[in-house]
């Protein structure tokens, strides 16, 4: 029996990270929750990094949840102790100054929903499923399901929190909780169409973009636009504009 784990993997300029637990579902438990957490973080520290790309083992499930067994005999001291290190695993992507790319196959519930809302983009495979389950174990759904009213509407939001039903991949991608579904075969192409867009982007540009999409979502509108300008500002601190905008001028065709 394969011991759960993560995988971290590295490839032209992005790593590739998986969520080992495939004989349950890929499902989180303490132990994978620290260690996640603990790749993330170490990621963060890479300036070479362009984007992540998260995704659990085989093809039944990208994360189907948090472990039932472990949560089955909590109290109220370690339950807060064990949603504190699912919100620290969502926070480490959050925070994380490269794009976080969810590649999700199978199911997506709960948990998995969470970390999935936490990316910056999702692209699911047609056989997805989707849902927030936790009211039919006797528990709500807490910390990062906060970000799916912002994704689909406090309608849908609520119909997904307080039914528990799940939603297939094709009714995710209407109510804009993922940002393209394809066909299972095609998951990985559409995949690396994404990631050759990333690549051919300002590596600096991106993570600003990232920061102040973060600011963004804290701060008024006066303020964000306000946020926007320093923002601006700052990418000229570097060369990359000036290179990247030279490069363009050079690439456009002369007048005749």
């Amino acid at each position: 029996m394969e011991k759960a784990c993560i995988e971290v993997r590295v490839d032209r300029e992005v790593a590739y990270v998986t969520i080992h637990n495939e004989r349950k579902l890929n499902s989180l438990n303490s132990a994978l929750m620290e260690e996640f957490k603990t790749a993330i973080e170490g990621l963060a520290g890479d300036e070479t990094l362009r984007a992540v790309v998260l995704t659990g083992a085989g093809e039944r499930a990208f994360i189907g949840g948090a472990d039932v067994n472990e949560m089955a005999v909590l109290d109220a001291v370690s339950g807060r102790a064990f949603i504190t290190r699912l919100h620290q695993c969502c926070e480490a992507v959050r925070a994380a100054p490269f794009p976080v790319i969810a590649r999700i196959m199978g199911y997506t519930l709960g948990a998995g929903l969470e970390l999935a809302a936490a990316c910056d983009l999702r692209l699911a495979a047609d056989t997805a499923v989707f849902g927030m389950p936790e009211v039919k174990l006797g528990i709500p759904s807490v910390i990062e399901a906060a970000l799916l009213p912002a994704l689909i509407g406090w309608g849908r939001a609520r119909r997904m929190l307080l039914l528990g039903e799940t939603i297939s991949a094709a009714e995710a991608a209407t109510w804009g909780l993922v940002e393209m579904v394809v066909p299972a075969r095609d998951l990985d192409r559409a995949l690396e169409n994404w990631i050759a867009s990333l690549l051919q982007t300002g590596p600096q540009a991106v993570r600003l973009q990232k920061a102040l999409i973060r600011r963004w979502e804290d701060l008024p509108l006066s303020q964000a636009i306000r946020a926007g300008i320093e923002t601006f500002a700052s990418a000229w601190e570097t060369d990359e504009p000036k290179r990247r905008m030279q490069g363009f001028l050079a690439r456009r065709p002369k007048p005749s």
